[in-house]
């Protein structure tokens, strides 16, 4: 029986297509972009996302092309990207960004045109639905992340359209995978049990601070280090997990570790709370989409049945990065914080930049993703540091027109 089989059933019970199970999001994302994509392929991408994933998209010896996206949620907004970049990339990846999806009806109808695959990055996304559809069946393939929900640390799938590839990715996934380690065991089961204790005993504060003052965080900043001049001496190897592991590995250093039974075991019995788990962030996301902080992507459109069950619900806030300091005396830290846009951060050198930036590094200074299991935490934290909410500048593209997702219109 291939590794992870029931884990993968589990989640193709709910999806409705073939999955395959993974160690982690970012290493099912990296079997897609390998599996379907030659090396030197360009792939259009959000620059509004995690360092990782950029990082995962070079590793597989390709050239991510950054898109404009909305300025109210960050997600690929496809009527400003140039026709003569369509003509030229090679794939498209969503971001479904703190789980508000991407205009996936209309991104897949453009791959659909042009012949290109569609990948789906959902792992912000496992409750996320359009039209009655979930996140996730798409594309041509999506990664998901159980270590964004359920209280998890490890975990991911990629679901596909069949059972062929299935079977191929399972082959490669097989041959990428390191072998299993006792400590990484122990690592994935524990770390979980640690943070609701953390939190639990309301220790979240000097928790953060010790880890801050020991120098045990891995990021200093909202971006892990560069390191551009040893990164361009990697291209040459790539595609490479090997070459480029310092960069993906980050927070997550068991990425491609194969998972034993402990941890198999704890991911079963926490998927099985899911459902429970996604509930929870509905009733968040809603509260939090109507204080005067939220984005206007929140907004109810018909059909939708309010909120969808949000990994963070984006709040737009003046002085971001003040306020993110100030809520630490909250119990509250706030993460998943992607700024400065991807094109910013690394450059021409390892990006091909957005044609139009601007909506990106508004969305980007001015985001909190605030998590809805804590909203009214949150809530009350804003209330009390006297928050502003932020808007847009004039002139920037009205993001409540980019969001008729369930005719692509």
């Amino acid at each position: 029986m291939p590794y992870g089989t029931g884990l993968a059933t589990t989640m193709e019970r709910r999806l409705g297509r073939p999955c395959v199970y993974t160690p982690s999001a970012r290493l099912a994302l990296y079997l897609a972009l390998r599996h379907w994509c030659r090396p030197g392929a360009r792939v259009l991408m959000s620059p509004v996302n995690d360092d990782v994933i950029l990082f995962v998209v070079l590793a597989a010896g390709l050239r991510p092309v950054q898109a404009p996206v909305s300025v109210w949620d960050g997600n690929i907004d496809p009527a400003a990207v140039p026709e003569r970049t369509w003509r030229n990339v090679d794939a498209v990846l969503t971001t479904n960004l703190y789980g508000i999806p991407d205009r996936v009806v209309e991104l897949r109808r453009r791959c659909d045109q042009l012949g290109i695959p569609l990948f789906e990055d959902a792992a912000h996304a496992i409750g996320t639905r359009v039209d009655g559809q979930p996140i996730g069946t798409f594309g041509t393939a999506a990664a998901f992340s159980l270590s964004k929900h359920v209280a998890a640390t490890a975990g991911g799938f990629l679901a596909v359209e069949n059972e062929r590839a299935r079977r191929d990715l399972e082959r490669l996934r097989d041959a990428l995978l390191l072998p299993r380690s006792l400590r990484a065991d122990l690592s994935a089961t524990l770390r979980p049990l640690a943070r609701s204790a953390v939190r639990g005993l309301h220790l979240v504060r000097p928790a953060w601070r010790t880890l801050q003052h020991l120098g045990m965080l891995e990021r200093d900043t909202f971006r892990m280090d560069l390191h551009a001049p040893r990164l361009a001496r990697r291209a040459s190897e790539a595609p490479s997990l090997a070459a480029y592991d310092p960069w993906v590995r980050v927070d997550l250093h068991g990425y491609r570790s194969r998972h034993g039974a402990l941890v198999r075991g704890q991911l079963a019995l926490r998927t099985a709370r899911l459902d429970a788990d996604l509930a929870r962030r509905r009733a968040g996301s809603s509260l939090l989409s109507g204080t005067g902080w939220a984005t206007r992507a929140l907004r109810p459109r018909p059909g939708d049945g309010g909120p969808p069950p949000l990994f963070r619900v984006p709040l737009l806030v003046q002085d971001r990065d003040q306020l993110v300091d100030r809520l630490v005396r909250h119990g509250v830290v706030a993460g998943y914080i992607y700024d400065p846009p991807l094109d910013d951060y690394a450059g021409a050198e390892f990006v091909e930049p957005s044609p139009d930036p601007s909506a990106a590094r508004w969305f980007a200074a001015h985001t909190l993703p605030a998590d809805p299991l804590l909203a009214r935490r949150i809530t009350r934290a804003l209330t009390t540091e006297r928050a502003a909410p932020a808007q847009p500048p004039p002139g920037s593209r009205d993001g409540l027109a980019l969001h008729a997702r369930s005719t692509g219109g």
